[in-house]
């Protein structure tokens, strides 16, 4: 009997240990076990003295020369010393692994682990110690130029494009949809105030929450989830770090205060080692409003892939109630 296409299946944790094991030349007690079904799927494996994670990507959320241009960034970046978590080459000296899935060719990276663990709610030496390396990251990704293609963050792909795709969905829900369409427009607009040539353009991160890096005990720090990293802006990194207050405020975590607080000690530590423009400090909330909108779309696209079920006409009007009260605390249009 021929098997039945599939679109997204999860590759056994117990065969890949074999395969990785073998692949790699790993310690033949290595262990291997799921650890996020996602868009990609993310497992760990372990030993006595070694801990690795496995990346498996879904061909229609990153095709293969993307995944050559995470690998080549990560590289790099490396390479110049930057505190990254980095692909590691089999015992043939390849970085990336290519699985004859239920659902076609799926491709993974086994990456190097990042010792220590999240820390959600951050210290000054942690803000100051992460300012000084991202700063650190953009020296190096505002100079690189890769070979392979990464997605580029700009307002056709953070705000037209999403809106355009999304108009179906929004079909029953006209005034949040018009709500988006006045805000893209008003971001776009606000835009014209600011001297965008001062603007430090690279590849950035994208998605720079505190679930993805890592301070181990000395207080050092292992950036990893290079996943969605492109070329852009590169205040958008210091846009995605200012959600992760937005987001504590939200949850009744943190003061509104003492989140301002927390983010200008970062920021003060960022510019100890990198210059911002003005122009740069003032649009890095604007960029917020792409940020969420860019998020929708990619719900939307891999909402059937994913399985995430949260996107309901109620989740889908809390996410624009979110961008509304972004747009209250941050914006000033």
């Amino acid at each position: 009997m021929n098997i039945f296409p599939a679109q997204y299946s999860t590759l056994s944790a117990a065969a890949l240990k074999d395969h990785l094991i073998i692949a790699y030349g790993l310690d033949p007690n290595t262990t291997c076990r799921l650890l996020i079904r996602n868009v990609s799927d993310t497992y760990i494996l372990e030993n006595e003295s070694q801990k690795y994670i496995f990346k498996i990507y879904r061909d229609a959320h990153r095709k293969r020369n993307e995944i050559e241009g995470e690998v080549e960034l990560l590289n790099l970046l490396r390479a110049n010393g930057n505190p990254v978590s980095y692909p590691l080459a089999d015992v043939e000296g390849e970085q990336i692994q290519q699985f004859n899935a239920v659902e076609g060719l799926r491709n993974g990276v086994l990456f190097s682990y990042a010792e220590g663990k999240v820390v959600l709610d951050l210290g000054k030496e942690h803000l100051t110690q992460l300012g000084h390396d991202m700063a650190k990251l953009h020296q190096s990704t505002s100079v690189i130029k890769l070979n392979y293609p990464r997605p580029i963050f700009n307002f056709e792909t953070t705000l037209f494009e999403p809106l355009r795709d999304l108009k179906p969905h929004f079909t029953e829900m006209p005034e949040e949809f018009e709500y988006l369409n006045e805000i893209a427009n008003k971001v776009v607009k606000k835009f014209e105030d600011f001297d965008t040539s001062t603007f430090s353009y690279g590849y950035c991160h994208y998605d720079f929450f505190p679930k993805n890096f890592h301070f181990n005990e000395l207080g050092n720090i292992t950036f990893f989830d290079f996943d969605f990293a492109g070329e852009g802006y590169l205040i958008n990194d210091l846009m995605t770090f200012l959600n992760h207050y937005f987001f504590h405020q939200l949850n009744n975590l943190i003061t509104k205060e003492q989140a301002e607080k927390d983010f200008d000690i970062f920021l003060k530590a960022y510019r100890e080692i990198r210059p911002l423009s003005n122009d740069e400090l003032k649009a890095i909330p604007y960029l917020g409003i792409t940020f969420h909108i860019f998020f929708l779309k990619f719900f939307y696209d891999n909402y059937d892939d994913w399985s995430n079920a949260f996107l309901t006409p109620r989740y889908t009007k809390h996410r624009v109630g979110l961008i509304k009260k972004w747009e209250e605390l941050y914006c000033n249009f």
